[in-house]
């Protein structure tokens, strides 16, 4: 594995580790590639402030953190920075003025909501509702046509426990448009280290039938997790159980 996108700082709440620590283990792990990709804050017009994001006022210590390691690793490791956000169209416009002044490298989608989070059901919570279901591949579809992001991230939150026929029909179409666009699906570590509902095998099947490509995404809380190997080759077995094509590095970042 040479690369990591899917790295999380302290900032977000449920994130443990000092940004050199990150930065340190994937060093010593033999990355060539590290991107932080943090839950990226909203900006709510109401003052809401989410417990599982950074705050706006913290953006600025991250870009400052992380350039400031991304010149002292410079030797070592190539270093971006970027964000792991929903795509939640009520707020889009609001966040783009927002960052717009920040050296944002990419970002990376994880629908963890559909909309604004304290409005909506969180997305890994099981559902048989198909409304729900149509929703997520919408906003996927929708977000993803804006341009905003290089990877969807951990594709298979959603927890459907409705017919298995649904499932099939919507996933396929999310399978189908990613494929079209060239982006890849992400294998996440941690859903496959933590006992999660996610890496699904349901799901890559559809991805193996459409021919997806996929990457690999440690989703790093902690620092050690960029160094458990036993989880990375776990990944990469994975992805040769449905033949599909790992994305090594993403391209365009420089």
């Amino acid at each position: 594995m040479l690369a990591n996108y899917h790295t999380h700082t302290f900032r977000c709440g449920h994130a443990r580790g000092k940004d050199r620590e990150f930065v340190e283990s994937a060093v010593e792990s033999g990355f060539r590639v590290l991107g932080f990709a943090d839950h990226c804050p909203w900006v709510f017009d109401d003052g809401y402030v989410s417990e599982i994001r950074m705050t706006p006022a913290e953006v600025e210590g991250y870009f400052r953190s992380l350039t400031d390691l991304k010149k002292e690793y410079a030797d070592d490791i190539k270093i971006y920075i970027g964000f792991e956000a929903e795509y939640i169209p009520e707020l889009i416009e609001t966040q783009d003025r927002f960052l717009a002044d920040y050296p944002l490298d990419y970002m990376i989608m994880g629908q963890h909501f559909n909309e604004v989070e304290y409005k909506g059901a969180y997305m890994g919570v099981p559902t048989a509702d198909e409304g729900i279901l149509k929703q997520y591949v919408d906003c996927i579809i929708e977000g993803m046509e804006s341009g905003r992001y290089r990877y969807l991230a951990h594709p298979d939150l959603l927890d459907f426990t409705g017919s298995s026929e649904l499932y099939e029909e919507h996933f396929t179409r999310l399978c189908r448009y990613l494929k079209s666009r060239d982006i890849p699906v992400e294998i996440n570590l941690l859903g496959m280290t933590g006992g999660r509902h996610y890496p699904s095998e349901r799901f890559f099947r559809i991805a193996q039938k459409v021919g997806n490509k996929a990457i690999i995404g440690c989703d790093a809380h902690l620092p050690q997790s960029l160094c458990d190997r036993d989880s990375i080759e776990k990944g990469k077995c994975f992805a040769e159980k449905f033949g599909l094509e790992i994305v090594e590095t993403l391209d365009g970042l420089d």
